[in-house]
């Protein structure tokens, strides 16, 4: 199946603001890259700054949808942190663009994209930080953990470990994969959140 032109628009244009950013991408190279003329792609979006909108609407607009989702689907602690870091994991590298997109828009316009942060990702990542919260009060999650910034944290790990963990990893040797980040990423994030089994009681005399 062909995929829409205006999809393969935003795909091409994702990839090409990641590694080049916004600033050093021409309308034009997005254009030769999916194989249509410039006035196509302007009739589709209106203007580069139109272009680069709806990338980042479409990176956003996912999240907006996956994490209610998965907050409904899964179970409170571990399974749920698990369910949200794995699909965050899996979004992102299907297209490292996408990570690298937005590394670049906090480099770049650093007040642009919290704000967009505040209004589109904010409400849906507070449920996040609100299922800590309860996980906190059954005395299943780690009391003395900050849910607001364990959150931001993660997340941001998450991303960089995306984005740029191929290349990190250079510094220490065996070098380690994506893969293997990916899994310790996941074991440091469940192991600071949940709270230690009590020892077993030793048998009564």
């Amino acid at each position: 199946m062909v995929e829409p032109v205006r999809e393969r628009i935003l795909a091409e244009a994702t990839r090409l603001f990641g590694a080049q950013g916004f600033a050093a991408t021409s309308i034009q190279a997005i254009a030769d890259a999916v194989g249509i003329t410039k006035p196509t792609l302007v009739y589709h979006f209106g203007s580069k700054d139109g272009l680069r909108e709806a990338v980042l609407d479409a990176v956003m607009g996912h999240w907006r949808n996956e994490v209610p989702r998965l907050m409904a689907a899964a179970a409170a602690g571990g399974p749920r942190l698990d369910a949200l870091l794995t699909a965050f994991f899996d979004f992102f590298r299907r297209d490292p663009g996408r990570s690298r997109l937005l590394l670049r828009e906090i480099l770049d316009r650093p007040q642009e994209l919290a704000l967009r942060l505040r209004r589109d990702l904010q409400p849906y990542t507070g449920l996040l930080t609100h299922a800590i919260e309860v996980g906190q009060g059954q005395g299943l999650l780690r009391s003395d953990v900050d849910p607001a910034a364990y959150t931001v944290l993660v997340i941001s790990s998450a991303l960089g470990v995306v984005a740029v963990g191929e290349h990190t990893a250079a510094l220490v040797a065996p070098e380690p994969d994506v893969d293997a980040l990916q899994h310790e990423l996941l074991r440091v994030a469940r192991t600071a959140l949940l709270s230690p089994r009590p020892p077993d009681r030793p048998p009564e005399p």
